[in-house]
């Protein structure tokens, strides 16, 4: 009895995962694997020639350039502004620092066209700073500073919820033992924090540039969507398929998204891996 007993809830436990998996992978295959293959399909359908015909379009270069821009730069000040907004939220002990937190989840939270609107309100040619700015000869609303700004109001919060738990698993000790032996603060930063936050700061980069990669609302309102001026890659997805009725050539632009997407998560996990087993 005993052993029948024991060998039901082994065996409606194995049942349960199996259940468990099956529905995982259902769920990935019907929302993630389905629509890109049908992406894949329809993008190819045309023939190659069409498919370069699309992607070598000057004014998709143009959108590819600028979608390289406006990531690159947003990751980059977002790497650092993340990273100091970890650091006051779990070792300043400031007074505010619950409230900055909450403001960084906003983004979760706020549609990206709202942010848009707040900037034009903010910046823009009739908003509290934009008069000054532009008398300064500085615009931000319909170019590039806007749309990097939009960019990294959505993207800071993926670096900084990535550094912050590990900073407080790590706790100060290391940091600590070091500065009794005469470390400055630069040394410890560079010998100590930054290698064990590492892993979890690459993690944040490569969210936060997957997510400045495809960015669409906030970007959408600040910039004008200006062929050939302002208009990055999902920009011209939507102009192509929406305006322009062009179909195949918005499919051929959305794949090579994806594919950059897949890339650049794909070797940061090796990179991951790779640091892993250095260690």
């Amino acid at each position: 009895m005993a052993e029948t007993t024991t060998a039901a809830p082994v065996g409606e436990r194995r049942t349960g995962r199996r259940v468990v998996r099956t529905l995982v992978v259902a769920y990935v295959g019907v929302l993630v694997v389905l629509p890109l293959g049908v992406l894949v399909w329809r993008t190819f359908k045309p023939g190659l020639g069409a498919f370069v015909t699309a992607v070598t379009d000057p004014l998709a270069v143009h959108a590819f350039r600028m979608t390289g821009e406006v990531a690159l730069v947003s990751v980059a000040l977002t790497t650092v502004f993340g990273t100091v907004a970890a650091f006051l939220i779990t070792r300043s002990g400031l007074p505010g620092m619950r409230i900055l937190d909450a403001l960084l989840g906003l983004p979760v939270s706020v549609s990206p066209i709202v942010v848009g609107l707040a900037l034009i309100l903010v910046y823009g040619s009739t908003g509290w700073f934009g008069p000054a700015l532009e008398s300064l000869g500085l615009q931000v609303i319909l170019s590039v500073p806007g749309m990097v700004l939009a960019t990294m109001f959505v993207s800071m919060p993926l670096v900084t919820r990535a550094v912050a738990p590990v900073l407080v698993a790590r706790g100060t000790d290391q940091e600590q033992a070091a500065e009794s032996l005469g470390a400055s603060a630069p040394v410890r930063f560079w010998r100590i924090t930054l290698p064990g936050i590492r892993t979890a700061l690459v993690t944040g980069v490569v969210l936060a540039l997957a997510r400045s990669i495809g960015e669409y609302g906030a970007v959408l309102v600040v910039s004008g969507n200006v062929q050939g001026q302002t208009e990055t890659a999902t920009l011209r997805v939507d102009t192509l398929y929406q305006t322009l009725l062009q179909p195949d050539a918005a499919y051929a632009v959305t794949f090579v998204l994806v594919a950059v997407a897949i890339l650049t998560i794909v070797a940061t996990s090796l990179l991951r891996r790779s640091q892993g087993g250095t260690r």
